[in-house]
């Protein structure tokens, strides 16, 4: 009697709490195993080229999310690419798609939707979350318009996954100065973490991709 061929996934997120639910979630499927684990984006590129799964589950709020994307496009042409992420506009989707990505979940969607992208981008379809509409059309504040010449520089260099310290040597500033930008930076657009400000540099075009 042949066994069933076990479909092999990477996971890829900054947070081993995340991990560990995402590898909760999967366990519902025997099929499904859990091939390896990454926190960075130039691990997971090393582990897919080992293990080469079937598909990878990535949250591109990783440092270099983006291009680790085209990274696995390059290197693994075949895999299966799914984001799973807490942010959710229509720029962004847009921007992961052309970037190679197959599928893309949001992380307040309920686990039976993470389930069914697995499904569809393991079997080679292309996948959207219907929560994915509810973003559509959002507008992404242009930088001139909230934040200062040189604080537009700071996000632009945080979002490359740049530290305090090297971007104080870039400039040629204070630590301390750089600090004080991005503080002020954060507090105009709102944002709470690193991840916030790679996602806004995404959707306003300071970076590319």
């Amino acid at each position: 009697m042949t066994q069933s061929k076990h479909v092999d996934i990477l996971i890829v997120d900054g947070h081993p709490v995340m991990r560990a639910g995402i590898r909760a979630c999967l366990a519902a499927r025997p099929d499904w195993r859990v091939c390896a684990e990454a926190g960075t984006g130039e691990a997971a590129v090393a582990l897919a080229q080992r293990h080469r799964p079937r598909l990878v589950i990535l949250d591109p709020a990783l440092p270099s999310g983006l291009e680790t994307v085209r990274e696995f496009r390059r290197h693994i042409p075949d895999m299966g690419i799914l984001i799973y992420t807490m942010h959710a506009d229509e720029c962004l989707v847009s921007d992961i798609l052309k970037a190679g990505a197959d599928g893309y979940v949001s992380k307040n969607d309920a686990d039976v939707t993470l389930l069914a992208a697995v499904e569809a981008v393991a079997a080679g379809r292309q996948y959207a979350a219907p929560s994915t509409g509810r973003h559509v059309g959002k507008k992404v504040p242009c930088p001139a318009q909230i934040l200062t010449p040189r604080q537009i520089q700071v996000v632009r260099l945080v979002a490359e996954g740049r530290t305090n310290r090297n971007i104080a040597h870039h400039l040629q500033v204070s630590v301390k100065t750089v600090e004080s930008h991005r503080t002020a930076a954060m507090k105009k657009l709102d944002a709470h973490t690193v991840a916030d400000l790679v996602h806004y540099a995404i959707r306003a075009k300071l970076i590319r991709l």
